[in-house]
């Protein structure tokens, strides 16, 4: 009987393969669910157990902290002691205990300081003052995300100064050649410098690197797929003497690239360790056979990956569901439907139930679909959609527009964006208000209370409250999407979150969502508003964003984006939107490697689910306040569809749109695209912009109308033209009496008796 079948029986005959290797590189492809947690720790307990090296000869590398306390329990188990020594951790972490032993050597102290993030942006603040960078210019975050990208690209200052083409590089290049002595002078680190420095002494010291070469005589790096070049050329450096490095990983679940994971590393392993032995886990524990046969299908169309098939354990299992809808609102309403349809059927908790998009910005439809229904939800690794920056920014915009006196709005809005209008600043004109008995705005308004500030600031104060002035007089009759989109480009917040990089375009995506919502306040209470649309808005967000925060025990459905889901598992999975330009994202249609990646993020989203797979698309979106068409997403691709079952909504059967088939014949394609999805679209385009704006109404005063929740009722008033055109019906309800309503989304009946 082998050793490792004491440790760990059971394994098949791939797992004890990779356990039993003992000598040489080791390459293991482990698939999705295929038990590689397990092959790791006994691999690891049978290298001790065998006498092949002591527990501190042993370096394990995870990619989350909780991963390194999970191998280090589950080996403790399998050898009835704690594996004394071993260094088991992040790389971040296993770089800072590195750092610390060899400080001197970088020009610091062993008690040097980790700055976090917000320090690490003070420093960034600091010497973009000196070297006379504008925030308004370059966002600071910006500054930091692009000092991070080099570092773990491994590239010096001196060579990111002579690389330095475009305005943000050229900005940076002065920032990032100083950083080095600002953190040595404070005998401090940046998170990255956790990486970047342990690769700097083992470089430029033989003896360091040849003594931890000489003590590791096993390296084992887990997620192998998501390491950067900085990680990579970390093990490099420790592995190269003895060559006895083991990394495990699937090609097929890196997601990472946007954030500087490198899928060739695992991918060229061989080319570095010509003589590893591969070995493929293929053996899928997790998933029924229909959810593997489709996950297979669509990572095959991928040509960047060295190849394995899953293959399932399980039995049984219900077919992959696709769900076709009419529009984004429609998908999440299908969605809770069918979640509350299910709890009912089988009596699935909706623990097990998790919803992944591609984008934070999704999540607002399935809020408040949820919200309708009651059904208790929780985010991860987002907050939500109410509680996040820019809305909260936006939201007190549109409340110091419809309320002049909302003090704590203006607080927010004067700083989003910031305008030269400091903390400072806004506390002397609190003390001046409050002496004088007056809101802030007000005081504002009085050159007699701003006098005490700088010129230039009281320019900016002046240019402020000329901008709320002007919202406010468009928000006595415009809709309030039409507001958003006059703040977000007058008062250059849309150009403040760009400068934000990667995560301010995130932010754009979850400001675009808010215009959404606004629409769709009126769309959900039939067209009726008060005198200002407005004020029925911020009505229904301050309840929403006032929902409770669930306990972490409670049963409650999960939502998240893919990316956030990597490493999970749900018995019940829903994947929505799935169309082009959405997933995969517009961006990569011109980047294979790009369109390769985000192809495997559908891979990593579809092998989450272990019982019940459901997609989802939506024939049309809506974005910044216009429905525009959309067009099932290229992964779902004739091979794929052939595993579906199809489910259109109710209200997609009923419009009359619905197909049997989201993909189009390919002989309707031509060197521009598929000219029926382009006549479909125009025509059902010009359809849904009719349904929704109905730019022309014909309705007069005293005409007679039906409304399909008030009833009958003869048209008091009119205002306003084009989607801001609105009617005041007298109802002949007593109940329901004089309602005033927008006309494009009232869907009144004309000529009614």
């Amino acid at each position: 009987m082998s050793v490792s079948s004491l440790i760990a029986p059971a394994l098949n005959p791939a797992q004890s393969e990779a356990v039993e290797h003992s000598e040489g590189p080791l390459l293991v492809l482990a698939g999705a669910g295929s038990g590689k947690t397990r092959v790791l720790t006994a691999r690891l307990a049978r290298l001790i157990r065998d006498g092949h090296a002591r527990a501190d000869q042993i370096l394990a590398v995870t990619f989350t902290n909780k991963a390194a306390g999970e191998m280090r329990e589950r080996i403790t188990r399998l050898l009835d002691e704690a594996p004394s020594g071993m260094w088991v951790g992040t790389f971040h972490a296993i770089g800072a205990k590195l750092l610390r032993a060899n400080a001197a050597l970088v020009g610091r102290s062993s008690a040097f300081t980790i700055y976090d993030e917000d320090d690490t942006l003070a420093v960034i603040k600091r010497l973009m003052q000196r070297h006379r960078v504008s925030p308004k210019t370059w966002a600071p975050r910006a500054i930091s995300s692009a000092i991070s990208d080099a570092r773990n690209a491994l590239v010096a200052p001196a060579e990111y100064a002579t690389l330095a083409l475009t305005p943000l590089a050229k900005a940076v290049a002065p920032i990032y050649a100083d950083m080095d002595d600002a953190f040595r002078l404070a005998n401090a680190v940046s998170f990255d410098d956790l990486l970047w420095l342990p690769v700097e002494i083992l470089r430029a010291n033989e003896d360091v690197r040849l003594r931890y070469e000489r003590r590791f005589k096993y390296v084992l790096v887990d997620e192998y797929q998501d390491t950067n070049h900085a990680q990579y050329e970390f093990i490099r450096l420790l592995a190269s003497r003895h060559g006895n490095v083991a990394v495990v990983g699937d090609d097929d679940q890196s997601i990472y690239g946007w954030r500087g994971a490198d899928v060739r590393n695992i991918l060229d392993f061989e080319r570095d360790y010509p003589t590893a032995k591969v070995v493929r886990l293929e053996e899928n524990y997790r998933s029924t056979k229909a959810i593997l046969d489709l996950a297979n299908v669509v990572i095959a169309e991928n040509t960047g990956r060295r190849g394995k098939t899953l293959r399932a354990t399980r039995e049984g299992g219900d077919p992959v569901t696709l769900i076709s809808a009419l529009d984004d609102r429609d998908e999440a309403d299908a969605i809770a439907d069918e979640i509350v349809a299910r709890r009912a059927r089988l009596g699935e908790p909706l623990g097990g139930v998790a919803i992944l998009y591609r984008t934070n910005a999704q999540s607002r439809t399935f809020e408040e679909s949820f919200r309708r229904r009651a059904l208790p939800y929780r985010m991860v690794g987002a907050v939500r959609f109410y509680d996040r920056r820019e809305i909260k920014d936006l939201v007190s915009w549109l409340r110091l527009v419809a309320n002049p006196s909302d003090d704590e709005a203006f607080r927010r809005a004067i700083a989003a964006p910031k305008r030269g209008i400091g903390e400072t600043t806004v506390e002397m004109i609190a003390i001046a208000a409050a002496d004088a008995g007056l809101p802030l705005l007000e005081a504002c308004r009085r050159p007699s209370l701003t006098e005490a500030a700088r010129a230039g600031t009281r320019e900016s104060i002046r240019e402020f409250v000329g901008l709320v002035d002007r919202f406010a007089l468009l928000a006595a009759d415009a809709s309030v999407d039409k507001i958003l989109l006059d703040i977000v480009a007058a008062t250059g917040y849309a150009a403040a979150l760009k400068a934000e990089g990667p995560e301010g375009l995130e932010r754009l995506n979850n400001v675009e969502e808010l215009v959404r919502s606004a629409v769709e306040t009126v769309i959900e209470d039939g067209g009726e508003v008060s005198q200002r649309p407005l004020d029925d808005f911020l009505q229904r967000a301050t309840l929403v964003a006032g929902l409770d925060q669930l306990g972490p025990d409670a049963d409650a459905i999960t939502m998240m984006t893919l990316h956030t889901a990597k490493g999970l598992e749900f018995p019940v999975v829903f994947i929505s939107g799935l169309e082009d330009g959405l997933f995969p994202l517009s961006r990569t249609f011109d980047d294979p490697d790009a369109l390769e990646e985000e192809r495997r993020l559908l891979y990593v989203g579809i092998t989450r689910a272990e019982r019940k797979l459901y997609l989802s698309w939506a024939r049309s979106r809506r974005r910044n306040g216009e429905i525009l068409p959309s067009k099932a997403s290229s992964f779902i691709t004739p091979a794929a569809e052939k595993l579906f079952e199809q489910q259109p909504t109710i209200r997609l059967r009923a419009s009359g749109r619905a197909v049997a088939s989201p993909i189009r014949p390919q002989a309707e394609w031509d060197e521009e695209g598929p000219r029926t999805w382009r006549r479909d679209a125009s025509r059902e385009r010009a359809v849904q912009i009719e349904e929704m704006s109905q730019d022309t109404p014909s309705f007069t005063k005293g005409e007679r109308v039906r409304h399909k929740t008030f009833g009958g009722g003869t048209i008091a008033d009119l205002s306003g033209t084009g989607r801001d055109a609105k009617v005041t019906v007298d109802f002949d309800d007593e109940a329901v009496g004089r309602k005033r309503l927008v006309v494009a989304f009232a869907g009144l009946e004309r000529g009614f008796e």
